[in-house]
């Protein structure tokens, strides 16, 4: 069963100059978790919008837990929970009082609203630092109480826009493991990214957008497989470079790459092992003795360049709409 389906969605700002989405289509199965993958400016913000309701498409459909969110916004903000790129927390007061506040706008009851924060906080590895003031706290503390928070009411569907941003490695570390855990339990989960690892880490499907459209969808494996298999990568000295490129060209049956800063010559290959030990034979047949040699297999950095033909990290796309959120509707 499908807890989402986008249709064709189009979403233009600057009088239509500017395509935020290009008739953009993507579905989640239940209890699954999708990676959005694409750098900033490709629309993965726009789409978690309007999937949760805070923005109207120029058109399109989608429904989200089999609801339509255009025509009934307010039935799908019941069953979905939302965390966006700037944590939507009050800093003057407490973590225990800003999920109490949550609790009550959800109309859950002073009584339930106070239990639920605590078990929230418990979760979150937050009861120690509860009653402290939110700006006191670090940014992946405040990234857990603000995921916290869109978990409320328990939802159905998780939309997750960059929910590590601006986080440190050990920051992005505890994020994952909480993501992991929520998983675990069933929610079905839309995570936008612009960390390829991230991606590989968390997400069963993954969907790679760029400039508003879905350029290719499927496992991490899968897509890493349409680059082109394993890259055979080979450091020699200077003086050899020009006489290895020839022989891993001939060996891989395609044009060899070098990068010139590592002295790096490397090209993707098909017979995985079988062609590293010919490249050995061939390098030692010629009296070159390499620095170091390597058979690997394709990154998502990889998947991702070899799609769009750019990395995944570039400057945002400029719109009309220049307002940063502080996080999403609950």
């Amino acid at each position: 069963m499908k807890s989402i389906v986008a249709q064709d969605l189009l979403k233009t700002y600057n009088k239509g100059s500017i395509r935020a989405l290009d008739r953009l289509s993507l579905d989640v199965e239940e209890g699954t978790v999708l990676g959005v993958l694409g750098p900033n400016g490709a629309g993965k913000t726009t789409t978690v919008r309007i999937l949760a309701t805070l923005l109207t498409p120029d058109s399109g459909s989608a429904t989200v837990a089999g609801i339509d969110v255009i025509k009934h916004p307010d039935k799908v903000r019941e069953v979905i929970g939302l965390s966006g790129q700037y944590a939507a927390v009050d800093e003057t007061l407490t973590g225990w009082d800003n999920l109490v506040m949550f609790g009550r706008l959800y109309h859950l009851g002073k009584a339930a609203s106070i239990k639920r924060a605590e078990e929230l906080l418990e979760r979150f590895s937050l009861t120690e630092s509860a009653r402290r003031p939110i700006k006191t706290y670090s940014g992946g503390m405040r990234r857990r109480l603000d995921l916290a928070a869109s978990l409320i009411v328990k939802p159905k569907v998780l939309f997750l826009d960059e929910p590590t941003t601006g986080l440190d490695p050990r920051g992005r570390l505890e994020m994952w493991g909480v993501i992991e855990e929520l998983v675990k339990d069933g929610v079905t989960l839309l995570l936008t990214t612009q960390y390829l690892d991230e991606a590989d880490q968390l997400a069963d499907d993954i969907a790679v957008i760029d400039h508003g459209k879905v350029i290719a969808r499927g496992t991490s494996d899968q897509l890493k497989r349409e680059v082109g298999g394993e890259r055979l990568e080979v450091v020699v000295e200077q003086a050899h470079v020009a006489q290895t490129m020839a022989i891993v060209a001939k060996i891989s049956g395609t044009k060899a790459s070098f990068d010139e800063g590592l002295r790096k010559i490397s090209a993707p290959v098909t017979t995985g092992a079988g062609a590293l030990i010919e490249v050995l034979r061939a390098l030692d047949g010629a009296g070159i003795h390499p620095l170091d040699v390597a058979l690997k297999r394709p990154s998502l950095d990889d998947v991702f360049m070899a799609l769009t033909g750019h990395v995944a990290e570039v400057e945002e796309v400029p719109t009309d709409s220049k307002k940063k959120r502080k996080g999403g509707n609950r």
